[in-house]
């Protein structure tokens, strides 16, 4: 299987991108072809709701999402990895969902796989409720089908992270990927 990891993260040795480290190990042990984008220091603008796209594409902005739109459409599964800004995914990752906008159809028929990975530094057992809300709101509208989540609470530094539980449970979830 083909997999593109979407990384929104600022902080390139960050917990959340930790974790999709932990994940691409995983699913390349299993057989997996893993391609990170990193989503957070790509040249990706904001879609300007202009629909030149016809919601098919391609957008009128010339920048990376050109590249992404290929990788995406031609992958297996998307997943989706965030740390926790505000209770939400990170505003580097959602300008790369919001210009899915042009390539839903195309998401939409093929059935593509998800995973979602997170990392926050509450640990309150509420702390994810607004991602989860999100994520499986995209599943359900991108017809993607969901393969799990990883959701690392308590994990507001690298090294808190390093020593939590997190990281093997998102190398188990690349690893059991069929």
């Amino acid at each position: 299987m083909k997999i593109v990891v979407l990384e929104g993260s600022p902080n390139q040795k960050g917990s959340s991108n930790m974790l999709a480290s932990y994940f691409k190990q995983g699913a390349e042990e299993a057989g997996h072809i893993v391609e990170i984008i990193d989503a957070a220091h790509a040249d990706i603008h904001p879609c300007t709701g202009c629909i030149h796209c016809g919601y098919e594409g391609p957008c009128v902005q010339k920048d990376d999402m050109e590249v992404f739109r290929g990788k995406i459409l031609h992958a297996d599964m998307m997943v989706f990895v965030t740390p926790l800004y505000y209770y939400s995914m990170s505003a580097q990752l959602k300008i790369l969902v919001d210009r899915f906008c042009a390539l839903n159809s195309s998401i939409r028929r093929k059935r593509i796989k998800s995973a979602l990975l997170s990392t926050a530094w509450n640990s309150d057992d509420w702390t994810f409720e607004a991602l989860e809300a999100h994520y499986k709101t995209l599943v359900h509208y991108l017809n993607l089908t969901d393969m799990g989540m990883v959701l690392g609470y308590g994990c507001g530094t690298p090294s808190m992270t390093e020593h939590s539980g997190f990281p093997q449970k998102a190398y188990e979830l690349g690893n059991k990927l069929k």
